[in-house]
């Protein structure tokens, strides 16, 4: 199996980007996903997030609130390092056994799709990486939006990530968002039947 390693900062357009490789018959799994179910009532992460930030961050439903809890670590690079602490490791683990799941489903070609693929060292379980490329201004904005954060609260997330340029110094293939839906389709085509071509020759690097 090979494995695509998707990624890009908040409001970059990763998830439509992966939508689209999974239109082409890839199996995408998301690092987002994976954050949900290690978050969740009863997983060990649980019990140390709330040890480490308080009860205030526990939502009236025993779930994590994610909005208060992203309000405390994305202001303070001390307190995200120590989530990353908690989570980094058995988000790993958990996408680590997925993908060996889908190869021994025979899956040809899979999406891991995580904002911090390189920050979180998960790159090694990836053959290749896209990233997706969007101005700081555009992605704010488009943050702000389906999320309800201020432009202020979305700026400050984007700065506590990775920057565009280390991610694309270290990315394989670079898709433009900043364009017309349509031409983000044809981009990502174009580097599908590329890889494709990859790995229909004897050279290609077999993944997990």
């Amino acid at each position: 199996m090979y494995v695509i390693g998707l990624t890009g900062g908040i409001g970059s357009g990763k998830s439509t980007v992966a939508q689209m490789l999974a239109d082409k018959g890839a199996v995408l799994l998301s690092a987002d996903a994976a954050g949900h179910e290690v978050y969740a009532p009863g997983q060990p992460a649980w019990q140390e997030i709330v040890d480490a930030f308080g009860r205030d961050v526990v939502a009236a439903d025993g779930t994590i609130d994610r909005k208060k809890l992203g309000a405390i670590v994305f202001a303070d690079p001390a307190e995200l390092q120590r989530l990353n602490a908690i989570t980094h490791p058995r988000m790993r683990e958990l996408m680590r056994g997925k993908l060996e799941a889908e190869a021994s489903r025979g899956t040809r070609v899979a999406v891991l799709e995580a904002a911090l693929l390189f920050d979180a060292g998960w790159d090694d379980l990836t053959d290749e990486v896209w990233v997706t490329r969007a101005p700081p201004e555009v992605a704010a904005r488009r943050t702000a939006e389906r999320s309800g954060l201020s432009l202020e609260e979305a700026r400050a997330r984007i700065d506590a990530q990775m920057s565009s340029d280390e991610r694309v110094a270290r990315s394989r293939v670079v898709v433009n968002t900043d364009c017309p839906l349509e031409e983000t389709r044809r981009q990502v085509g174009v580097e599908w039947r590329r890889l494709i071509e990859r790995l229909e020759t004897p050279s290609a690097r077999s993944g997990v």
